[in-house]
């Protein structure tokens, strides 16, 4: 493998190895160091300039002030905090364990959280697309390994059937391969022809509206079984001095999203049974007596199989695409007794879920343009290009009526005022095979926010550089790029970031060895 050559300002060819050394021989090199540290193990910092101004938070007053020019490389760095593993896994490794806290938080209390919480009813639900068409899959019908992850038990047929024929388009419409778990025809159709591409992205685009219809059907099964037994609802005061008759019972939740590999999302969700306290609202109490973990359970099947969504008229499809879950909606609960789900558990698998997009279809993009998508998208391609061919077409600017006669200049001007398109979205996520969500979401209630664990960690950073607790620090800055100034640069600057990680690890290890030991 060949060095990276990057361009000495004479001009001449530098190596990586050249570059190393050239930093690490030079004086300031401890100080470039240090002050690269916080965009440390970052793939592609940013790079800004400007001045940063030191204030007191009394007065006011400016008490220092420094220009970046006066900084190493004359620049300030900061890590770009992309969440995506693919794109920097450094970053992806912050925002993992920052996802992990809200995850878990919700389960045990703690960061401002009542304890008590974890004593609230709670259940783990899968919520996943229906069917588009046949695809290859991997179904183990009886499981006998101890660890999923490392999973070597025989999988069943594909697709076995016992009169196997062909689709319209002279493709078997049976499989007998028992597929590995790293199968790459795992997830693709059996026939790409009879796939229903346009159905699945906008099924995609309009999951988030499923979803949404769908926790508050769920709360109001729970609030039905309420008034059922009995229990009544809750008076409370309004900023306005009204009382209004809540039902005594909320759903809170924690949803991450994960792109399956024939492309379509599902969701994993936490739901807990949180009660309302009428002098404070906002306090999260236990729910009322009578009402339990089997009422939730219920609540959520209920409201999976009745929920449905009919999207807005398309002209390539007049009266919508229906919009449904999957029969495959799983209920679990958190800490039962076989102990397969804990709270650590569901914790990590969602905050693992949360740095993922769409690397399991193979595909990994950033957001596409006219100039680009062609690049892409190909109506005759595998099954990714059709997905975002599908995506740019459904997208595409509707100027004709619905009958397929051209519009006048009036009646296009009066779709723009009253009928926007529905559909335009599906290219700006084109890239995301139509959704455009969030992969990791909560309820306001759920949890504690990422800008709080954010503001935490600035805080201890400003008392372990000993800052003043009574000033701040302001910049005026502009973005001057993106990345490190050479291949050298990054490489020293990542290795000592993965150091201090190591570090960290270790003497987290040490100090919960000398807990044990002393306990």
């Amino acid at each position: 493998m060949s060095t990276p050559l990057a361009i000495h300002p004479l001009g001449l060819a530098v190596g990586r190895d050249a570059q190393v050394l050239h930093r690490a021989a030079s004086p300031e090199f401890s100080g470039w160091l240090e002050h690269t540290r916080p965009a440390g193990g970052c793939a592609r910092p940013v790079r800004l300039s400007g001045t940063i101004a030191a204030v007191d938070r009394n007065t006011g007053r400016i008490t220092g002030q420094l220009h970046t020019d006066e900084l190493p490389d004359r620049t300030l760095y900061k890590a770009c905090g992309n969440r995506r593993e693919s794109v920097c896994p450094d970053c992806a490794w912050v925002y993992q364990g920052d996802a992990y806290q809200v995850v878990c938080r919700g389960l045990t209390g703690g960061k401002g959280l009542p304890d008590s919480v974890g004593r609230h009813p709670v259940v783990f639900a899968t919520f996943t697309a229906p069917s588009f068409g046949p695809i290859h899959h991997r179904h183990v019908p009886r499981h006998t390994c101890r660890n999923r992850q490392r999973c070597d038990c025989r999988p069943a047929p594909c697709r076995a059937r016992s009169n196997a024929d062909t689709c319209p388009h002279g493709q078997p419409a049976a499989c007998f391969a028992r597929h590995d778990a790293n199968d790459p025809r795992l997830g693709q159709p059996l026939c790409l022809d009879c796939y229903d591409h346009a159905h699945q992205v906008v099924w995609n685009y309009f999951s988030g509206e499923l979803w949404r219809r769908t926790k508050q059907a769920a709360e109001r099964h729970v609030g039905a079984t309420c008034r059922r037994r009995g229990i009544p609802k809750v008076g409370v005061v309004t900023a306005s001095g009204k009382v209004r008759w809540v039902p005594p019972v909320r759903v809170s939740h924690g949803k991450v999203a994960e792109m399956q590999r024939r492309a379509a999302v599902h969701f994993h969700v936490l739901l807990r049974l949180d009660g309302v306290d009428p002098d404070d609202p906002d306090a999260l109490v236990p729910p009322p007596d009578g009402i339990t973990v089997d009422d939730l359970e219920d609540a959520i099947r209920a409201a999976a199989r009745q929920i449905t969504v009919t999207t807005p008229p398309h002209p390539d499809r007049p009266q919508g695409w229906l919009i449904a879950w999957g029969e495959q909606v799983d209920v679990k609960r958190i800490n039962s007794t076989d102990g397969e789900l804990t709270d650590a558990k569901v914790a990590a698998y969602l905050a693992k879920y949360a740095t993922k997009a769409t690397e399991a279809t193979g595909h990994s993009s950033t957001r596409l343009t006219p100039a680009t998508v062609d690049d892409y998208a190909d109506p005759g391609g595998d099954h990714v290009a059709r997905l975002i061919d599908a995506c740019w077409h459904l997208g595409r600017p509707t100027h004709t009526d619905m009958t397929g006669g051209a519009a006048t200049a009036d009646d296009r001007q009066d779709s723009l005022d009253t009928k926007p398109n529905a559909y335009a979205g599906l290219r700006r996520w084109a890239h995301m095979l139509g959704f455009g969500g969030h992969f990791l979401t909560k309820a306001r209630r759920y949890s504690v926010t990422f800008g709080q664990l954010r503001d935490t960690r600035t805080t201890y950073r400003r008392e372990e550089d000993d800052e003043p607790a009574d000033t701040i620090s302001v910049g005026t800055l502009t973005y001057i790029g993106s990345g490190w100034l050479s291949e050298g640069d990054a490489l020293l600057a990542n290795t000592a970031a993965r150091q201090r990680r190591e570090s960290r690890r270790i003497g987290r290890e040490e100090l919960a060895h000398e807990t044990w030991v002393a306990a």
